[in-house]
């Protein structure tokens, strides 16, 4: 890693395991020699090394190769001998035994993982596709679960109102009903209270008679008075007790010959 713009790396022969992820950072790298070691894997992102033109991998124990080795797009040479390859993959490399046979390995294996990383990028779309599906499938029915609710929601307060309105109809009614009971009620209590009335009015008429004819009387006796002050004592002579001596004797007159008064008068005298 310090030698960040090595070109060339030869490291066969080292019983090497793995390799560190760092390692991809040698980007400048044209040839690598990594054979007779004992790697079971090349790091994921061996791809990195987009310079590579010659890798030997021979007599290791590698089975698969990283997806992204699929990005080695200057690879001209490769040599897989030696490893337990995946029977497909072992078929495709071949048996690398020449320079021809080598540089036709490098191509045929850089196209099937090409072919690889697209398969895995279409069922990567797919996977992905069949995520958003079902991630708009739980939105679809959550909105339909929420639109449900609402619905319910919706209907139970219908079905509260329409409760609340019969109620309240029940008590308007009884209300009415007590009402109208209680009218009812009060207009029979009233008829006999409304029967007994007519005596009052004949009382009150036969107060207001007694009133007048009491009037009448001291009208009628303060005339008397007059009268008999007019003709009894030293004011006859007076103009005004002659005026009314005369007219005493008119009205006597005028009553002598009403009878209907004269019995009035007598009744009023035997009462």
């Amino acid at each position: 890693a310090a030698l960040p713009k090595a070109t060339v790396l030869d490291l066969s022969c080292n019983n090497l395991i793995s390799l560190p992820s760092d390692f991809c950072s040698l980007m400048h790298l044209v040839k690598l020699d990594l054979s007779k070691n004992r790697l079971q894997q090349l790091p994921s992102d061996f791809g990195r090394l987009v310079n590579l033109q010659h890798l030997d991998l021979l007599n290791n124990r590698l089975v698969t190769l990283p997806v992204s080795f699929a990005q080695l797009k200057n690879l001209k040479w490769l040599d897989l001998k030696d490893n337990p390859l995946d029977p497909v993959l072992a078929k495709v490399a071949g048996d690398c035994l020449d320079e021809k046979q080598c540089k036709q390995a490098a191509v045929k294996v850089l196209q099937h993982m090409k072919a690889i990383q697209s398969e895995q990028d279409r069922q990567r779309q797919r996977k992905l596709q069949a995520e958003r599906e079902m991630e708009k499938k739980r939105e679809a029915e959550q909105r339909a679960k929420e639109a449900q609710e609402r619905e319910l929601r919706k209907r139970e307060k219908a079905e509260e109102k329409e409760r609340r309105r019969r109620e309240y109809d029940a008590q308007k009614a009884a209300k009415q009903e007590v009402e109208k009971k209680t009218k009812k009620e009060n207009v029979q209590t009233r008829k006999p209270a409304s029967s007994s009335r007519p005596p009052q009015p004949a009382r009150h008429k036969h107060s207001w008679s007694r009133s007048v004819l009491r009037v009448l009387l001291c009208v009628l006796l303060c005339v008397l008075c007059v009268l008999a002050a007019c003709k009894l004592t030293e004011l006859q002579r007076q103009p005004l007790c002659v005026s009314v001596n005369t007219l005493y004797e008119d009205v006597v007159a005028a009553l002598q010959n009403h009878k209907t008064l004269q019995n009035m008068l007598q009744q009023n005298s035997q009462q």
